[in-house]
């Protein structure tokens, strides 16, 4: 079975986005591209058991087995060593992309504490948009009992978009609640 929000932008998002930026082709019309998850984990140079608590974390939530991510240079100042693990993130593409932001849309941004909406103003200028969790117990695949530490999240989710305009357009017609 296919995705709701795939459905959603095959039946009316395209022909929507066609109309109203007057796409000649049906291939110009802007289309996600892949979400990336990333979890930053500080901690991970005191405890290596952080690392593996975040991975877990990470693959729930997403579905799909998180990379750890090294970091490149030494740096004193923050303990760091080259190649020590500092974080972990996931890139979704295809049907997992679209049920993960299914998920971000209708559950776990409307139980963010004070949530009013999200910034709309979090674009790169190449269509792309990026947004920051600060819990990330929000999902609920997560069991609140068995987390260690809560963590924060980075998601961007790229597009085919040539411009900003265009991309807000896209994400909005996947109900994506923008304060503005």
């Amino acid at each position: 079975m296919q995705p709701r929000f795939k459905e959603k932008y095959e039946k009316e998002l395209k022909a929507r986005m066609k109309e109203k930026f007057g796409y000649k082709n049906e291939f110009q019309v802007p289309k996600l591209d892949k979400i990336v998850i990333n979890m930053g984990v500080g901690d991970a140079s005191q405890n290596r058991g952080f690392i593996e608590s975040a991975a877990n974390d990470l693959a729930l939530i997403a579905g799909q087995k998180p990379v750890v991510t090294r970091a490149r240079k030494s740096n004193a100042a923050f303990k760091l060593r080259e190649g020590m693990a500092i974080g972990t993130k996931v890139t979704l593409r295809r049907e997992r992309m679209y049920e993960f932001l299914d998920r971000l849309v209708t559950v776990a941004l409307p139980r963010v504490r004070d949530f009013r909406g999200i910034n709309g103003k979090s674009f790169d200028g190449r269509g792309n948009y990026a947004l920051g969790i600060e819990e990330h117990i929000v999902f609920p695949e997560i069991n609140y009992d068995k987390v260690d530490k809560i963590r924060g999240m980075d998601i961007v989710i790229c597009t085919t978009a040539q411009t900003d305009e265009e991309a807000k357009e896209l994400l909005r017609g996947f109900d994506m609640p923008f304060r503005d």
